[in-house]
């Protein structure tokens, strides 16, 4: 055989597998139309119409009422003569298997291109012999079963017409109002019952050997996607007396954009205190999780975002994007971010231990409120999870991990041949608890963690002379790449006075970094009692403290969060008032699962969360629009309107702690639709 012949060989291989099974499902089909036989009239002839009743003398007994009687042999023998039996299978016509000689032509499309791929030397007899006898008996199964299928449905239903023609005597009992009888089956009625039971069986078979001959990868079939789609209205109120004087500065836009000039003329970029807005916000999520062999299972989600903000998947309806370049507005269209992008691993040993390790970007493995994370907030790098249980109801839990804040750019400073140090930002985290069942209707969960983040506050710089805005010091990149509000800033230039700078009254470029470092002790709880099932009341509590606060030291580079100056001291700033401190607390009622119509919850809560307690880019970013300095209630509700969609509304009051007054209140109301 040559060499060509033979590639050709295996390239149709496929291609007649697939003719021939296509003509085997083809002729099943075609066999399974013909071995339907419904015709009811064969089965017994129209009943004759009964003789009236002879009258009879009262003084006689009334005669007995008789038994319905039972089919007679001969009309059971036409009953069993109507249905198809197995042994009456259509006669299939054979078709001349293939041999090494001249092929005689056949009425089979298949079977001839088969002799002539044999007669070109493409395939051998053997083969091709073969081919075609898989190709019968996979036909023969399928005309089998149809074949099996229709014996059952005939045999039924002439049980049926036989008791239901069967003539009524006079001395039955009277017809109840429960009974049904049918008498007789129009012919029309009967065509019409054997087309649709035909055209049921045909596309049943043809369904199946699709469904078999097609078959996707197990780990497609296990892919649950997800999405979430909420629309919002946000009200942003101002009540008067908030301090509009340039006391707010934005320290997130100056840190992303050009270094602010702090001896020049110009406000500092400012947060809006005094103006009232109305928005209109846009989310949606779009995800999947993925379940892989061998307790591997993998994830992702793409969601909208106004910016690249680590908190919010937010799209202003109507508002310029950072990811348009500044754009927006006249219906443009809007950004979508990958949020997520995970690999999971899972492990159970017996009832007694459990773990879950992540690697990639993840949802917040900790227990957690709003008071130290965003609900949004995704968490890059590795983590694990560790569960016992320790008795019947109580489980210990400990909760590991290591991630990536901020990685120095590859070629900063990108303006010097020499470049400057790496200045890498990770965060730290373990947390240990217990989940414990206290009663039947009580339930009880209690961690303790600890927040290590490394290289989070801002450095000062080693001594220079700025000449241009765009000339970076080597601590330009210990300044937060993202922040809301709150935190207590530095700057993080020494800037040497000369004469380029008239001595320090012009070209003060300068950036900001945190004014502390943060190492977080965290003690969270949670209360359930479902007596009220399915009514659930819950109390959520968080405590926290930054061990690394040290206020004197914090106080002679602060340059934010401080006290009124006094005006009888010169030149005095105030001393500093931020606060290592925060606690938060949440009551709340109703169904938890939101699963169904008109389940329903309301919350309460409160929080004080000091200047320095948390990293202010990380936590909650609707209270007070986010960040910490703030204090608080908050007051919301969900109802829902079915499985998948529900009304929402929340109000916010915050206030500010330290420093100058300001004073926020924040009303949402937003519809959620999820599958």
């Amino acid at each position: 055989m040559s060499i060509p012949n033979f590639t050709l060989r295996l390239a149709l291989l496929p291609l007649l597998g697939t003719l021939v099974t296509a003509k085997a499902l083809d002729y099943a089909v075609a066999q399974t139309e013909k071995s339907i036989v419904f015709d009811y009239a064969q089965i017994t002839p129209t009943p004759e119409p009964a003789e009236k009743p002879v009258p009879v003398s009262t003084s006689e007994p009334t005669p007995a009422p008789q038994a319905t009687p039972e089919p007679t042999p001969s009309q059971k023998t036409q009953a069993e003569e109507a249905a198809p039996t197995p042994a009456s299978k259509s006669a299939s016509v054979e078709a001349p298997l293939p041999t090494e000689g001249a092929a005689t032509p056949t009425g089979n499309v298949t079977i001839n291109l088969i002799n002539k791929l044999v007669k070109r030397g493409i395939l051998d007899a053997d083969e091709a012999k073969e081919m075609i006898r898989q190709a019968e008996v996979e036909a023969e199964a399928v005309r089998s079963q149809s074949q099996t299928d229709m014996v059952a449905i005939a045999q039924a239903a002439a049980v049926q017409v036989v008791a239901a023609t069967t003539p009524v005597e006079s001395g039955l009992p009277a017809a109840s109002s429960d009974d049904i009888r049918v008498t007789h089956i129009p012919q029309p009625v009967k065509d019409q019952m054997k087309e649709e039971i035909k055209l049921e069986l045909a596309t049943d078979k043809v369904s199946n050997q699709l469904s078999s001959a097609v078959r996707l990868p197990k780990w497609v079939q296990d892919v649950k996607p997800f999405l979430d789609i909420r629309v919002r209205y946000e009200g942003d109120f101002f009540p008067t007396g908030n301090d509009n004087t340039g006391a707010f500065p934005n320290f997130n836009a100056i840190n992303t954009g050009a270094p602010f000039d702090s001896a020049g003329t110009q406000f500092a970029p400012q947060l809006n205190v005094d103006q009232n807005r109305n928005q209109f916000k846009l989310r949606a999520r779009f995800g999947a999780d993925i379940a892989m062999a061998d307790h591997f299972s993998s994830g992702f989600r793409i969601a909208t975002g106004q910016n690249n903000s680590p908190t919010s998947t937010n799209q202003g309806m109507g508002t310029a994007s950072s990811a348009t370049q500044g754009q927006g507005g006249n219906f443009s269209k809007y950004a979508i971010w990958l949020d997520r992008a995970f690999l999971r691993y899972d492990s159970k040993y017996e009832d007694l231990l459990s773990a879950t390790a992540w690697v990639g970007r993840f949802d917040n493995p900790f227990f957690y409120t709003p008071l130290i994370w965003d609900d949004d907030l995704g968490f890059d790098g590795i983590a694990a999870t560790v569960k016992g249980n320790v008795t019947e109801g109580l489980q210990v839990f400990t909760t590991g991990g290591a991630f990536v804040v901020y990685n120095t750019d590859f070629n900063f400073s990108s303006n010097q041949p020499e470049k400057f140090s790496s200045y890498d930002k990770y965060l730290l985290g373990v947390q240990t608890g217990i989940d414990w069942k206290v009663a039947d209707d009580w339930k009880a969960k209690v961690a303790a963690a600890y927040y290590n983040f490394y290289n989070i506050e801002g450095k000062l710089s080693t001594p220079y002379t700025p000449l241009t805005s765009s000339d970076a010091s080597n601590t330009d990149s210990s300044r937060p790449s993202f922040a809301q509000k709150g935190n207590t800033y530095m700057a993080i230039r020494d800037i040497l006075p000369d004469a380029s700078n008239d001595f320090g009254a012009i070209n003060q470029w300068q950036y900001y970094g945190l004014a502390t470092k943060f190492n977080v002790l965290s003690l969270t709880g949670r209360l359930d009692y479902d007596g009220f099932e399915p009514v659930r009341v819950s109390l959520i509590s968080e405590f926290v403290q930054n061990l690394a606060f040290k206020k004197s030291d914090i106080n002679s580079i602060a340059i934010n969060n401080r006290a009124e100056a006094d005006p009888s001291i010169v030149d005095d700033i105030g001393d500093f008032d931020g606060s290592p401190y925060g606690w938060y607390g949440e009551f709340r009622v109703g169904t938890p699962a939101l699963s169904k119509r008109w389940d329903w919850q309301l919350n309460l809560g409160y929080r004080w969360i000091g200047s320095d307690a948390v990293v202010d880019g990380f936590n909650d970013s609707d209270f007070g629009l986010g960040g910490t300095n703030m204090k608080g209630f908050t007051v919301g509700g969900i109802l829902s309107l079915s499985e998948n969609v529900s009304l929402g509304t929340r109000w916010m009051g915050a206030d500010s702690i330290a420093g100058p007054q300001y004073h926020t209140n924040i009303l949402y109301f937003e519809i959620n639709s999820k599958f």
